[in-house]
């Protein structure tokens, strides 16, 4: 392994006996504090236990999957973790998603137990998942993890007392069981398909990316870790939690992004580690009361996911006071992250670039002929190494695609690299835009603006939004002999799509501009705007 990273990454094998290891070693240090629980690292590994008890008790096998959707809780960390002590697949669900979407990942992944809560920003996941319509004949079981119990669902609080039942020697032998090289989890990204793919990684994987990720930051034991980013993408999960446990951190989650929660959970909680996309440093300076909060214990941030200007990172030195800026770049085919800058890089590389491949991690640049090109000149990002994904959930078409006879991943991101090695993103080949840090893809959005009544064509496109980045633009033509409006579009699709793929804007039309071979011009739609 390379000077980048020590060797002691590998001495987990997996994510239960982390967590037990980590028991050992930090103990009664702070583990989570969640509200009024705190839960130190032996609590914490307590109550894994027992969660995995739970599981084995409910008849989940070796290999099934569970699906967690839920916002930023002690009880997602607890259940995620308890799962694969139990041999499970762990599917996080997007927050932000409606009962169409999340049924769809449901079904794909043929979850068996679903943990969720009712009430959270006023939804009810439960009633939600019902109004899809679609068959779950693989889910058996739904807990509650907070607010109302209904139906057929059951409380977490049943669901743990059911584990008594299972002697201590069963959960450690099927603890036991669990390999490195099994699934650790199944994480669902969009693509110009317009279906959620499923990115199969294992146990090593994870720990080993993400000691690596860890020991380039800088976490410390005893840093406190404010995770606002959520636990269904893998920089609130995989960066935030998982990296927190393994390091001997304590992970405060945040359920809601909020400037004002934010700065005052960072001066009571005296918060060392808040990593990040662009807005949230952005919003923080730009709050009119931030004089009024003591930050000055903010030690480490690590963004990403958008271009930066030079002078925000200048900012968040200066003015924020962070001891360390760095900037990442990853994709959830990559187990969560590709490259990384280095403390002590310049403003200017950390802002313009994404840093330099992870410790044995290949990057490359091709092009059309997947050869390599030299320093500085475009093309499409490819890498090769541990933290390439085992392949997409039960799609080796699309897994073949995205990985080649030789073991290179094709990100379809274009990008080059400098003389150093430094990466910079210049495009996106497969079509995607980022709203907010949250990846958004056409095909999708569209694909569900079809289901609505009176749309007959739609094409999705991003611009540029100055609060988060970029958002969706719909160009629809309607159905023969329907009528829409742009607000009735809207409404729609903030009904039926999370609240980072609806557009912000819609325009009705009359046709949309095709090539010869009829496929839809997006160039000319960002043409005719800039018009």
């Amino acid at each position: 392994m390379s000077e980048d990273c020590p060797r002691g990454d590998l001495e987990f094998g997996t994510i239960p006996g982390m967590v037990e290891r980590c028991a050992a070693t930090y103990g009664d240090a702070l583990a989570v504090v969640d509200g009024d629980v705190r839960l130190s690292f032996s609590e914490f590994a307590a109550r894994v236990e027992q969660a995995a008890k739970a599981y084995i008790a409910a008849g989940v096998q070796k290999g099934d999957r569970i699906a967690i959707w839920a916002p930023n809780m002690w009880e997602w960390m607890v259940v995620a973790v308890g799962a694969h002590a139990a041999g499970a697949v762990v599917v996080p669900v997007n927050t932000r998603y409606k009962g169409i979407e999340a049924a769809f990942l449901l079904k794909k992944s043929g979850a068996k137990v679903l943990l969720t809560v009712s009430g959270f920003l006023g939804n009810d996941y439960v009633a939600l998942l019902a109004s899809s319509g679609e068959a779950l004949p693989a889910l058996e079981k739904t807990v509650i993890l907070r607010g109302d119990v209904t139906g057929e669902s059951e409380s977490l609080g049943t669901f743990l007392a059911r584990g008594a039942e299972i002697t201590d020697a069963d959960a450690a032998a099927r603890r036991a069981s669990v390999s490195p090289d099994d699934l650790a989890d199944v994480l669902f990204t969009s693509g110009t398909t317009g279906e959620p793919k499923g990115a199969m990684c294992t146990h090593a994987q994870d720990l080993r990316t993400f000691r690596a990720w860890s020991y380039i930051a800088g976490l410390r034991p005893g840093d406190r870790y404010l995770v606002v980013m959520p636990f269904f993408h893998s920089f609130g999960y995989k960066a935030g939690w998982l990296s927190a446990l393994m390091n001997g951190c304590t992970t405060y989650p945040e359920p809601v992004f909020s400037v004002d929660v934010v700065l005052e959970r960072t001066q009571q909680d005296r918060i060392t580690v808040l990593p990040g996309p662009p807005a949230l440093y952005q919003s923080i300076l730009m709050h009119p009361k931030r004089g009024d909060y003591d930050i000055s214990s903010l030690r480490l941030a690590v963004t990403g996911a958008a271009s930066i200007p030079v002078e925000l990172i200048e900012r968040m030195r200066d003015e924020l006071q962070f001891e360390t800026v760095i900037t990442a770049y990853g994709l959830t085919e990559s187990t969560g992250c590709v490259t990384m800058c280095r403390q002590g890089d310049s403003p200017e590389t950390i802002a313009q670039t994404s840093g330099r491949a992870m410790p044995d991690v290949e990057v490359r640049i091709v092009d059309t002929d997947n050869q390599p090109l030299p320093p500085n000149e475009p093309g499409e990002i490819v890498l090769r190494g541990y933290n390439v994904m085992v392949g997409y959930l039960d799609a080796e078409e699309q897994t073949r695609e995205a990985i080649d006879a030789d073991g290179w991943l094709h990100t379809g991101d274009v990008g080059m690299l400098d003389e150093q090695g430094n990466i910079r993103i210049t495009d996106r080949m497969k079509d995607m835009f980022i709203v907010g840090g949250f990846n958004a893809y056409p095909a999708e959005i569209e694909n569900t603006l079809l289901r609505m009544p009176g749309v007959g064509e739609v094409a999705v496109i991003g611009v540029p939004d100055e609060r988060l980045g970029e958002v969706g633009m719909a160009f629809v033509v309607p159905a023969p002999g329907a009528t829409l409006t742009p607000e009735q579009i809207i409404a729609w699709s903030r009904e039926n799509m999370a609240n980072f793929k609806v557009p912000r804007s819609a325009q009705v039309v009359d046709a949309l501009p095709r090539n010869p071979t009829g496929k839809v011009q997006k160039f000319k739609l960002r043409e005719a705007l800039d018009a």
